[in-house]
């Protein structure tokens, strides 16, 4: 359905949609997730987005591009590659944070939980140089010029 592509266009919160429409927040992450509206949901939902019926109930194709644009497109990789980037950062400090601690306990005169710390640390700090963008060394207009170049365009 394209409820979650009008809500996002408005830029509302899934808590402002059912303020708005008066259908539960728990619908509509069902819903959102793909999950069936019954049809008083899907009046409501017409009524605050000004659509008709029929436009919500047709799917939102990845790869049509009237659909979703490019924009679009890497708006949502880059949501998701921040969130791959949290999660692993998360994991990263309980794991290394259990590792300490079964450090100390075992033997606290050598701490060498500092190694895996060390080793995984550069490993996340490289996950954020590329998930923000700190350099600019193989971004979008790079890969651009690349395949200009590869296909023997001038830019």
């Amino acid at each position: 359905m394209m409820i979650r592509k009008l809500r996002l266009q408005r830029g509302w919160s899934q808590e402002q949609l059912a303020q708005l429409s008066g259908v539960s927040v728990r619908t509509i992450q069902r819903i959102e997730r793909g999950g069936n509206a019954g049809l008083e949901t899907l009046k409501s939902f017409a009524a605050v987005f000004e659509v008709e019926i029929t436009e919500l109930k047709q799917e939102p194709d990845m790869d049509n591009h009237n659909s979703v644009t490019e924009e679009e497109k890497r708006a949502l990789s880059y949501v998701r590659d921040i969130k791959a980037f949290y999660s692993h950062l998360i994991t990263y400090c309980v794991v290394i944070g259990i590792l300490f601690v079964i450090n100390f306990v075992t033997n606290p005169a050598y701490i060498w939980a500092w190694w895996p710390a060390m080793g995984w640390g550069v490993g996340v700090a490289i996950q954020a140089a590329n998930t923000f963008e700190w350099f600019h060394f193989f971004s979008t207009d790079w890969e651009k010029k690349q395949v200009e170049k590869r296909l023997g365009r001038k830019l």
